[in-house]
């Protein structure tokens, strides 16, 4: 399939959209997994903003990804502290205090972008603070997770992009040296559809929220027992 093909291609329904994992499928993948203890903090992207979209459940990527982990494993216990706007210090004084009383096992990280748009940012700064954060949300052992964003930068957001193909490049890095369960969205082939991006052309739609849920689904299958995801990828 062609990036046109993709762009113009109608899914109407979750049931019918092929880059989505069935519920039984994902559950599948996650049955085996051993954190009991998930947390999400962060920025506007952890909290789940977005547009609904007609045949999608309005329900963001966050959420779907606990209600998955929780039907294998009914004793999960979720929190999500994302609140629209945040910066990555603003994540470190006002979120992650409750992640760690929280005790979590696993935890989702995702800020950064809201930093990128001061108009003194600094990505020296910004890595530094963003490899602070992990540490500090993964000082009690907790398993973490991070994705990139993807490259969707259209309209007025267009002149950032150079700033967030380097922003990447940082969340993989700090990943790396978190040994953080990283889910690479960028050149994901769901960008391209008309459904990933609400009207601001920031958020993603509950559409796109879908299609990040299952492919986290994936990445921590995979980590959990390398063997197990047997549904390819529409990123591969």
């Amino acid at each position: 399939m062609t990036p046109n093909d993709i762009r113009h291609t109608e899914i109407n329904t979750e049931a019918g959209d092929p880059m989505l994992l069935s519920p039984g499928a994902a559950h599948a993948m996650l049955a085996g997994t051993p954190w009991r203890r998930f947390a999400v903090i962060g920025d506007s992207i952890a909290a789940g903003t977005g547009d609904p979209w007609p045949g999608y459940a309005d329900v963001p990527w966050a959420d779907r990804l606990a209600a998955t982990l929780t039907a294998v494993h009914p004793d999960l216990a979720y929190i999500n502290t994302g609140k629209i706007g945040a910066t990555i210090g603003q994540v470190h004084d006002e979120q992650l205090r409750a992640v760690l009383d929280f005790g979590t096992d696993l935890v989702h990280v995702s800020c950064g972008g809201n930093d990128l748009f001061l108009h003194d940012a600094d990505l020296l700064e910004v890595e530094r603070g963003l490899d602070e954060l992990c540490a500090a949300a993964t000082a009690d052992g907790a398993r973490l997770s991070m994705f990139t964003l993807a490259d969707a930068f259209t309209g007025r957001l267009r002149p950032f992009r150079p700033r967030f193909v380097e922003y990447a490049a940082i969340v993989r890095r700090v990943a790396a040296r978190h040994d953080a369960i990283l889910t690479e969205l960028w050149d994901h082939p769901a960008r391209l559809r008309r459904n990933w991006l609400s009207a601001d052309h920031i958020h993603l739609t509950m559409a796109g929220h879908a299609v990040v849920a299952t492919e986290v689904t994936r990445s921590l299958s995979r980590f959990h027992c390398p063997e197990s995801d047997k549904v390819p990828s529409p990123a591969s």
